[in-house]
Order: C-alpha cells, then sequence, then structure tokens
C-alpha cells in the first residue's frame, strides 16, 4: 500500500519548489524504500528547477542523500531493511559493454526505480537523478543503495552521493592525481573543494586552487589547498606556471564548466599534463582550441563523470577514511535545514553563501 509522505517539487521551469503530499508505492522487485535522513542542496537540482536539464516536470527534487533502508521488494540481496545507506545515482546493470569489461564504473544502463512515484491526484513524478530524496522516504532500485558505515553522520555521509564524490573522484580516479604532483583546480565550489581534498588524501605536493571569491578560496585553503589564486584579478595561467616552476601543472580539475575556464585549464597544464573536465557545461556552450596544441601539448583531455567512481568500492573507502579522520567530509556542511527551506537554500547557494545546505528529516 502506498504510504503518504511529504516531498519537494519543482512543478514548472523557475516557478518556486514546493512542499507537498506524495505517494510512495511499496518497493517491487528489484526497488527498496529508503527513509531519509540528510540530503543535500546541490546545484543539478537547481538546474532542474530551472528547466536546464529536461522538460518532465514536475519533479521531485533531491538526490545528494543518505538512509536508512525501510523494505525491499522480491530479488533484492545487497541490501535489506535496517541497513544506512548512501544513495546514488549510477545502479550498475552487470550486463553491458563496460561492465562485460570489468569497468562497471562506466555502465553505459544505469538503472532506476520502474515504479513511479506520485502526488495525491495521480500526477506521476520525475524524481531528480533517478532518486527524489527532498522526501520522508523515496523508492529507488536497490541497486542506488550503498551500504556504509552507520557511524558516519548522515549529513556528511549523503555528500557522497553526488558533489563530494565527483570531486574526489575527478582527482583521484579520473585525474590519477599521484605523490608528488602539482595539482591547479580552477572554481572552489563544493566540487572543486572536494578535488582538493582529493588531491591531497593522494599526496599532491602543491596544489593551487583558483577562483574568483577570496572566501571560497580561504575554504578550499582548509581542504588542503597550499595556494590560491584569484582569477578576477590575477591571470591564472601565468600564475599556476610561475608557481610551477614555469611549467604548470601536472594535473589542472576544471570545476566551472565554461569554456574561458577550460582553456584557462588546457595550458595551465605542464607538457604531457591531464585536464579532467569535472564541471557541467550547457547544452550551448562550444569550444575552440588550436588542434596543433593538442596535439603538440600532449597529454590526456578527459571528462569525469560522477567522479568516475564505482559506489560500491568507493563510499565504503571514502567513509572509512572520515572516520579514521583521514579525510573530513562533515567540512562540506556549512548548515542544516528544515525540509520547508528549500527554496532559500538555492538562493544562497547561488549567491556563494554556502558550501553547502543539507535538509535533515
Amino acid at each position: 500500500m502506498a504510504q503518504e509522505v511529504r516531498g519537494v517539487i519543482a512543478p514548472g521551469k523557475n516557478e518556486p519548489v514546493r512542499l507537498e503530499t506524495i505517494l510512495v508505492p511499496d518497493p517491487g522487485p528489484g526497488e527498496a524504500v529508503v527513509k531519509i535522513q540528510a540530503c543535500g542542496v546541490c546545484h543539478t537540482d537547481l538546474h532542474y528547477k530551472q528547466g536546464g536539464i529536461n522538460d518532465d516536470f514536475p519533479f521531485l527534487l533531491g538526490h545528494e542523500a543518505s538512509g536508512v533502508v525501510e523494505s525491499v521488494g522480491s530479488g533484492v540481496t545487497d541490501v535489506a531493511p535496517g541497513d544506512f545507506v548512501i544513495l546514488n545515482w549510477r545502479a550498475v546493470c552487470g550486463q553491458c559493454r563496460a561492465c562485460l569489461r570489468g569497468r562497471p564504473q562506466y555502465c553505459f544502463d544505469t538503472h532506476n526505480a520502474r515504479q513511479k512515484m506520485t502526488l495525491k491526484d495521480g500526477t506521476e513524478l520525475s524524481p531528480a537523478l533517478g532518486i527524489g530524496a527532498f522526501a520522508d522516504k523515496t523508492l529507488v532500485a536497490a541497486g542506488q543503495c550503498t551500504k556504509v558505515n552507520p557511524e558516519i553522520a548522515p549529513e556528511a555521509a549523503g555528500l557522497l552521493g553526488c558533489g563530494v564524490m565527483a570531486g574526489m573522484g575527478a582527482a583521484l580516479n579520473t585525474g590519477g592525481v599521484a605523490r608528488g604532483d602539482a595539482v591547479a583546480v580552477i572554481g572552489c565550489g563544493g566540487v572543486g573543494d572536494a578535488a582538493v581534498m582529493g588531491a591531497r588524501l593522494a599526496g599532491a605536493a602543491k596544489i593551487i586552487a583558483v577562483d574568483i571569491d577570496d572566501r571560497k578560496l580561504e575554504t578550499a585553503r582548509s581542504m588542503g589547498a597550499t595556494h590560491t589564486v584569484n582569477s578576477r584579478s590575477t591571470d591564472p595561467v601565468e600564475a599556476i606556471r610561475e608557481l610551477t616552476g614555469g611549467f604548470g601543472a601536472d594535473v589542472v580539475i576544471e570545476a566551472v564548466g565554461r569554456p574561458e575556464t577550460y582553456r584557462q585549464a588546457f595550458y595551465a597544464r605542464d607538457l604531457a599534463g591531464t585536464v579532467v573536465l569535472v564541471g557541467v557545461p550547457t547544452p550551448d556552450m562550444t569550444l575552440e582550441l588550436p588542434l596543433l596544441d593538442v596535439f603538440g601539448r600532449g597529454g590526456a583531455l578527459k571528462s569525469s563523470w560522477y567522479g568516475d567512481c564505482l559506489p560500491s568500492r568507493d563510499f565504503p573507502m571514502l567513509v572509512d577514511l572520515h572516520l579514521q579522520g583521514r579525510i573530513d567530509l562533515g567540512a562540506f556542511v556549512t548548515e542544516t535545514i528544515g525540509i520547508e527551506d528549500v527554496e532559500q537554500a538555492f538562493a544562497r547557494m547561488h549567491a556563494g553563501d554556502v558550501l553547502r545546505s543539507v535538509v535533515t528529516l
């Protein structure tokens, strides 16, 4: 029997979000109902609200979440009621060509729950990234639930579900940052700061944070940046080269998602260096680079989707590192808010006043 719970929906393009009663069905085969404990307010949710993802309104927002499995459908064996889990939007299929090659982090056929959550009048909801976690409970594919150590605070754990994993994975997985490397991170929001933390964890000798906001640069220092560059007043390419003996960084992580900052990343890397694009561009953006420079500088130009993570491998590892005191996931939580405060949190996020607002339930 479907349960009635509270949920935050985006009813239409650029319309204010609303707190509504939603219906969550019992889990079917391969599905799970999760009682949400915490969910971060991510830029991706704002993109959904603005119509920047698609126009399948109304959306049930929220995806950067942790909680406790309440019930599971038939055939579910990896999680059970009572398990503390982080939700992910990459439930791997195990059968596509990437999975069969032993590269499930690149799965080409990830899946979500088959059933739909609805409003009381029967209107079907589109859950953000197949999750929809600005709600007391949500229905997901069981593969979207990753069991982790329940000793971690839910507010910190949930952030691995999207932004923090994207940034850390950009450094650790996609960029392959190694001990002694020089790393530059352009854009110091939540994802960029997570890339800084990931570079520090990997043993980078020099971590250069670049942003136009001194507040964000100061936060990046607290995450592990050894140097900062305000690109509003300083040419970041020249500054990064100066800080690396005139050569450029071994790995440059672009966490903005704009052509102009990507060009900066491209020219701020050393010969045979790596550029990692983890910032999300909009569909209208284009990039022009001299092909001879692409050829002549060598190295690798990569994009990082969800930090090239494998949730079953990476989430438990990073939670354990947090509990050991080797990384501080709680540092990303600027404030905790109620489910009714999501619209105001979007405004604070847009103004750059917070690293992460986290809804607690």
